[in-house]
């Protein structure tokens, strides 16, 4: 062994010779520190995330050569805010202007790339952002994603905008960071958005083979290599300060062997990169907790491998992100640009596929979403009202307070660990608190604004109980748009008017899910920003002639065994509205196929749940975990009958089928409802089917896919969205093992299949994975139950055994390419962004709308409440002095291109608009700045490095704006107050 160690010493001395001098070693002091995982945040503040920054603060002081790079902004916050002495934050003052210590990314958590929404991404970045600037004057420009799993081609993008001069990942493919290394391409240009190309490019370092933790081993002791303060106890630190494990420490008789441990390492990463640079990342997990023990070990390591350097080949030093990045810019290489393809799905090493966590903890990903849409709905509604009531009587630091507490709630759950599903059960049920506490503030709010009684719901959770009741409906989204709201009501019949007493037309039948309670379906126009009042008269007894209301009746069909092979398509059952027939086989109870009237194309197509069985007992093969999806083979069907009932009516037409596991269950385990909307006069209802399901309890070890199959001659290839940003193509792959899970993707928001003619696509509330097994196929996977015996798993308690029973919802469209590329981002966003129904509101003037064009989103409008001026020198100046108050005026404005160019003749064109003009509806714009995508830089001082292979194009501001194919643009805005 010693023979071999020596060789190899010998093998890379001689590389380094080769490299024209010593090789330049920069050692980067962190702790990667999990907001959540396997313990709570609180747990974590206590064992150890508070003693990491009180005592790097302290062994940073008392070294001016000592540096430390900063991630995660929520323990640092919680730290700073609750922990920090008078003499700590002064500390880090100084530390910082020394350029000592550094915030790298800067936002609340190291958010997950492949699950994550861009709304949620953008905003846990802003917060994390806000907090740096107004509280220090600092703004990140550099990355360090080395934990989520895979990496989005959406984050360089964002990051760019953000004013990142360069991006930071590690958790790729293993077989393609091998190849990488071996080639020396672990580093390049990357131009995420195939739209924005060079405009957004970004210059990206990929980690090695050790990723982000320094190497454990060390040849001469079963220590934990150079982590000499130990490991981190749970749930209280040692009173005496001793930790168990701590590593053999740096004495003279060691010092040599620790220094030629080391060396060999920086030796080994330098062949694999193309400068004289190596990037040394040192910590890991939950490390620096006890930073004096650490730095008193590394100090006279780094003295004496520089003292010997000529002999070592190597230098080193302590070094923050920004010097490593530095040195390579300035090394002045061309590099090789990569386009906007991602790296998704991750796999580890075969049978290792982390494609499971797509779909782990589906009630987690639903409720994280639906406060992101929560949130959206009340920081516009709070923009509003501040500006045309800015001494209104809702209490704006009360109101900031409640929305600061939902962004918080939001941006911490998007976590790597978190929206992932990987966390424990506790950890789990820790975001479900802080998010569902933080949404009943945020209703508290709109209950405030609205001047209500009673609190808010969505268009599901509304209950209507009194014979006569007004209801406000909202619109979140800037477009005029028609849309159908479903009240839980009471009562069997009911007439709506509208606020000028004009009939609406509306639906009530016998709800699905209670015998007790009705659905009533209501057909609302809504300009943006809008709200309307609507009032609903219940009765016992069938409506008044010239009433718009219909009443639905419930057809029932027998339940029907499946099991066996049987004869199909002899006797179909049509449903039709404007745009589709749908063919129902009344042998099976299944779909059978749909026809596109406007085409007048017909796709067989079938729907149902089938189930992966997968290995529980690591000693009997691969097993499935909160990570990893890894199937014993290919799925079987989930039922062995089916139950339909269709409800026709004039607005929509509801089937509804169940999925019984055993023929002689009484309960079904699936169940899947289908609303086909009529077509009104304004908007493009009838292309919609809205399909909710119903899954679970599972049987252990399970998991459940909706597979819809059709004769669309796919060639197994998918298409999947970036985290709601961009569409990836996925062509079907061969690997040797582990094919089914290795061709499974996220879907964020949106997943589709297509041939030369048609395209289908779903669209989804919240993250799932989505792949096409088969020709023709598109499979979602909805749910996950899981056990193992696997000794990692059970002594972190990381188990999946999820009993709970999940509602997803996706809404389906099938057409033309030409027709559904018009309509499917536009779709994305009325699914995620539904109108909100409140309840009992007292009289309101009517608001006058806020409209962008089709190809526009508003992707913000909020009061941030920043405590920090625009004009960074003044707001330095006021740091200094301690002169800074919120701004409740300044309005953030975000405004995003949805469209690629040349996906679609006419939308993806950019447009242009007057600000002053489409914000009218909202009071008169007086000033205008345009920013940073968090809003830290005024757009003219954002100077980014420039990489060989680009130019950074600059612009100027007016209030006339145009928005290129896929540009996000970040604006303050200042209304005249009313």
């Amino acid at each position: 062994m010693g023979f071999l160690i020596f060789t190899l010493f010998l093998f890379f001395t001689v590389i380094c010779a080769e490299r024209n001098g010593p090789i330049q070693t920069f050692v980067i002091p962190h702790s990667h520190m999990d907001v959540g995982w396997v313990y709570t945040i609180q747990e974590s503040m206590h064992a150890y995330a508070a003693n990491v920054y009180s005592s790097v603060t302290e062994a940073l002081t008392q070294n001016k050569q000592r540096k430390f790079i900063a991630v995660e902004q929520e323990f640092f916050r919680l730290w700073w805010d609750s922990v920090a002495t008078d003499k700590h934050k002064k500390q880090v003052r100084q530390l910082l202007k020394e350029s000592r210590l550094e915030f790298v990314i800067g936002g609340q958590v190291m958010h997950d790339e492949a699950v994550t929404d861009l709304d949620d991404e953008i905003l846990q970045l802003t917060e994390g952002h806000g907090f740096l600037y107004e509280t220090f004057g600092v703004r990140p420009r550099f990355s360090w994603h080395v934990d989520p799993f895979g990496a989005s081609a959406t984050t360089p993008v964002l990051f760019a905008l953000a004013g990142f001069h360069a991006h930071l990942i590690s958790r790729i493919d293993y077989d393609l960071k091998d190849g990488m290394q071996k080639s020396k391409k672990l580093q390049f240009v990357w131009r995420g958005s195939p739209s924005l190309k060079e405009q957004q490019e970004i210059f990206t370092h990929t980690m090695d083979q050790f990723s982000y933790c320094t190497p454990s081993y060390l040849p001469f002791s079963n220590s934990s290599g150079f982590y000499w303060n130990g490991v981190a106890l749970f749930p209280d630190p040692p009173k005496n300060g001793i930790y168990p494990n701590m590593s053999l420490p740096v004495t003279k008789e060691t010092l040599h062997s620790y220094a030629k441990t080391m060396v060999q390492n920086i030796q080994q990463r330098a062949v694999w990169f193309r400068t004289n640079h190596v990037l040394w990342p040192w910590g890991c997990d939950k490390q620096f907790y006890n930073s004096s023990v650490q730095f008193s070990n590394m100090d006279p390591l780094v003295e004496y491998i520089n003292q010997n350097s000529k002999e070592f080949g190597v230098t080193v030093q302590y070094a923050t992100l920004s010097e490593y990045f530095q040195a390579v810019h300035q090394s002045n290489l061309t590099w090789e640009v990569r386009g906007s393809e991602d790296f998704l799905p991750y796999s580890t090493e075969p049978f290792q596929a982390w494609t499971g966590f797509y779909a782990s903890r589906n009630v987690l990903k639903g409720i994280a979403r639906r406060a992101s849409s929560q949130l959206h709905a009340v920081e516009t509604l709070f923009t509003r009202y501040r500006v045309n009531y800015p001494d209104g009587p809702v209490p704006k630091e009360e109101a900031l307070q409640k929305l600061k507490a939902l962004r918080w709630a939001v941006s911490e759950v998007q976590h790597h660990d978190g929206i992932t599903g990987t966390e424990s059960p506790k950890v789990s049920d820790m975001y479900i608190e802080h998010l569902t506490q933080a949404m009943m503030g945020v209703e508290e709010l709109l209950a405030a604004l609205f001047l209500l009684p009673q609190a808010l719901g969505t268009d599901i959770f509304c209950i209507l109980t009194r014979p006569k009741q007004h209801i406000i409906v909202y619109n979140p989204l800037a477009w005029n748009t028609t849309a159908i709201i479903n009240v839980t009501v009471t009562f069997p019949m009911a007439t709506v008017f509208d606020d000028q007493g004009q009939p609406v037309p509306a639906q009530t039948q016998s709800s699905a899910d209670s015998n007790m309670t009705y659905d009533l379906f209501i057909v609302v126009d809504l300009g943006g920003l809008q709200h309307k009042k609507y009032l609903i008269k219940f009765s016992e007894k069938p409506g008044k002639e010239g009433s718009l209301t219909h009443q639905a009746w419930v057809v029932s069909f027998k339940r029907l065994n499946v099991s066996q092979e049987l004869k199909t398509g002899r006797r179909l059952l049509p449903v039709l509205n404007e745009c589709y027939k749908i063919m129902l086989d009344q042998d099976t109870n299944l779909l059978h196929s749909i026809t596109d009237r406007h085409e007048k194309r017909t796709v067989r197509m079938s729907q149902d749940f089938w189930e992966y069985q997968v290995n529980g007992n690591v000693s009997a093969g691969p097993i499935s975990d909160n990570y990893i999806f890894s199937a014993n083979g290919s799925a079987v069907r989930a039922y062995k009958a089916v139950k339909m009932e269709i409800v026709p009516g004039k607005i929509i037409t509801e089937i509804r089928q169940y999925f019984y596991r055993e023929e002689t269950d009484e309960d079904y385990t699936y169940s899947v409802t289908t609303r086909v909307p009529q077509s009104f006069p304004r908007g493009r209802l009838c292309y919609r089917l809205e399909q909710s399901y119903s899954l679970g309890p599972l049987v252990v070890n399970t998991e459940a896919v909706l597979r819809t199959k059709t004769s669309l001659k796919n060639n197994r290839t998918l298409f999947t969205d970036d985290n709601g940003y961009q569409m990836m193509k996925r062509p079907s792959r061969t690997f040797v093992n582990d094919s089914v899970a290795r061709n499974y993707y996220p879907m964020v928001r949106m997943a589709y299949i297509e041939d030369d003619s048609s395209r289908l696509v779903l669209l989804s509330e919240r993250a799932h994975g989505a792949s096409s097994q088969s020709e023709g196929e598109l499979e979602v996977m909805l749910h996950r139950r899981l056990w193992n015996n696997q000794e990692w798993t059970l002594s972190y308690n990381l188990t999946l055994n999820d009993s709970s029973v999940v509602r997803p919802v996706l809404w389906m469209t099938l057409g033309s390419l030409a027709a559904t590329s018009s309509l499917y981002q536009r779709e994305a966003l009325e699914l995620q962004h539904r109108p909100v129904v409140m309840k009992e509101p007292r009289t309101r003037s009517p608001i006058r709308p806020v409209v962008l064009p089709d190809n526009l989103h508003l992707l913000t409008l909020s009061v941030p409440g920043w405590v920090y001026n625009s004009n960074h020198t003044l707001h330095l100046r006021n740091i200094e002095t301690g002169s800074t108050q919120p701004d409740y005026d300044r309005v953030l404005l975000r405004i995003m291109h949805l469209y690629e160019k040349g996906e679609d003749p006419v939308l993806s064109q950019p447009s242009t608009i007057n600000m002053k003009e489409v914000l009218r509806g909202m009071g008169e714009v007086r000033a205008l700045e345009e920013r940073s995508l968090t809003g830290t830089w005024d757009i003219a001082d954002l100077q980014r490095w420039k990489w060989k292979a680009s130019e950074d194009p600059g612009r100027g501001v007016s209030f006339n704006v145009t928005i290129s194919p896929k540009e996000i643009r970040t604006f303050f805005v200042y209304f005249k107050l009313k």
